[in-house]
């Protein structure tokens, strides 16, 4: 199946040449959907939602490429139709919401530790870098990939890499029916049914503690997600997944502060962090979201000491640092990387760190 709409590659090139000229940075922008993430980039705006449409795809092979500017809504219609969805279930946060920021920001849903993350289903990319040259990396097919997969560093990368224009990605079928499982539980006995849950054979695709009640999400076959949920207990309602929904869009009480809100990437069974503030578990306890006061020093160090990655998701105020500071080597590879890439640093200069 392939899409007629509007491909405004040649604009962009255009753009980033004469901003390569001038020595110009760039603002990338999308919908504006995740504005608030990262640290407030600075430069000149280059907007890409104009840059939409489907370039190909192929539903029988589970494949789809698209334009970074198309909204997630019609991407995800368009998988919908066909029974089948984006299996690492990104948050939209705006109806304006498009697959480049989506991809760029690297968000993954409730479903992550169970199908994939982002930059699993990643197969290829197009994007300009910063010395205004169109490069494509990869394919639609996993057998395209060679040596290292160039493309997957365009996951996350908050688009401090390059523009990205076309991303092609692995999509795979709806599940029949899906059931959510809730259990009153303390602390400590959620960590351990959903590390028990999150082994064993159940067709488990989301496990989530919102520090009262732990929520299991069952999807697949009909017949096995009933027998799942009859086996494990719990209060069970498949009308429960409204919950997921307000999990991934941040809609839950929750999230409904000004407060500063903590991400914090983790190995699941880790116990409970010594910081001062409320919870809430997702992906079975590998991703923990902290609404605190505390300084962003006592978090990062809380972090390191627990094996953890933080960044400061939410803020009040976007100066400082947001994301875990990289030292040695892994600050050096990110440089080489950055310097690869856009060696003038046109691209979104200081939106992951001060001095990148």
């Amino acid at each position: 199946m392939t899409a007629v709409s509007n491909d405004h590659t040649q604009r962009l090139q255009q753009a980033v040449a004469r901003a390569l000229m001038a020595k110009t940075p760039l603002k990338i922008t999308g919908g504006g959907s995740k504005a608030f993430y990262g640290r407030e980039a600075s430069g000149e705006p280059l907007c890409i939602d104009g840059h939409r449409g489907i370039v190909n795809y192929h539903p029988s092979e589970l494949v789809v490429t698209a334009r970074a500017g198309m909204l997630l809504t019609e991407l995800e219609q368009t998988l919908a139709e066909q029974g089948q969805m984006l299996a690492f279930e990104p948050p939209h946060f705006g109806e304006k919401a498009t697959l480049g920021g989506a991809i760029a920001c690297g968000f993954s849903g409730p479903r992550r530790p169970f199908a994939g993350s982002a930059r699993d289903f990643v197969l290829g990319c197009k994007i300009i870098n910063g010395k205004a040259e169109v490069l494509s990396f990869g394919g639609e097919v996993f057998k395209n990939v060679a040596g290292f997969d160039v493309s997957r560093l365009m996951v996350g990368a908050l688009g401090t890499l390059g523009v990205l224009l076309e991303i092609s990605l692995k999509v795979l079928p709806r599940p029949d029916a899906e059931w959510t499982c809730r259990f009153e539980l303390p602390i400590a006995d959620a960590l351990a049914k959903m590390t028990t849950l999150a082994s064993g054979p159940l067709p488990v695709s989301g496990l989530s503690y919102d520090g009262r009640e732990l929520h299991v999400r069952l999807s697949g076959a009909e017949k096995a997600v009933k027998t799942a949920a009859t086996r494990i207990g719990g209060d069970a309602g498949a009308a429960d997944s409204a919950y997921w929904q307000e999990l991934n869009e941040h809609q839950l009480d929750f999230f409904q502060v000004e407060m500063n809100v903590w991400r914090l990437s983790l190995p699941p069974a880790t116990k409970p962090l010594a910081l001062a503030g409320d919870w809430v578990y997702d992906w079975g306890g590998g991703l923990r979201w902290l609404k605190t006061a505390e300084p962003a020093e006592a978090v990062f160090a809380a972090a390191e000491q627990a094996g953890a990655h933080a960044l400061l998701f939410k803020r009040q105020n976007r100066s400082g640092e947001v994301f875990h500071p990289l030292t040695g080597r892994l600050k050096q590879l990110n440089q080489h990387i950055k310097q690869a890439f856009d060696p003038y640093g046109l691209f979104n200069p200081q939106r992951i760190y001060q001095d990148w």
